[in-house]
């Protein structure tokens, strides 16, 4: 594997507990990125993918559920966790690096702006 990738991994869980996964590979690593972007959260693990550009993962939720949206459904995504790539991981595209994930993140701290996402009048 040429240069060093990481995965980020998340989740839309909405308020049924129904998952849809989603991942990002980015550029680089970064031992100290997953503590950096957890003190960035809401409620500990909480983001809005659209504020920081990540894919939302709402409509692949719904086609996998079966279902429209829902009062069920919210504004925010879950994060998992960062890992490093593995030669899998390789297929997806490059989102960016480690360094503008934690830089997006921090720069959304403590300012989640659900409005920013088309679930919040759910």
């Amino acid at each position: 594997m040429e240069g060093k990738f990481t995965v980020f991994e998340y989740v839309y869980r909405d308020a049924g507990n129904f998952k849809t996964a989603g991942r990002l590979l980015l550029s680089g690593q970064d031992a100290h990125a997953e503590g950096a972007i957890r003190r960035c959260l809401e409620w500990a693990d909480q983001f809005v993918a659209e504020q920081i550009g990540v894919p939302a993962l709402c409509e692949a939720h719904w086609e996998s559920v079966g279902e429209n949206p829902s009062d069920l459904d919210h504004a925010f995504h879950e994060f998992l966790g960062l890992r490093p790539a593995k030669r899998e991981d390789l297929t997806l595209s490059e989102w960016g690096s480690v360094e503008m994930m934690v830089s997006r993140m921090q720069t959304a701290a403590g300012k989640w702006d659900v409005a920013l996402s088309p679930n919040c009048d759910l």
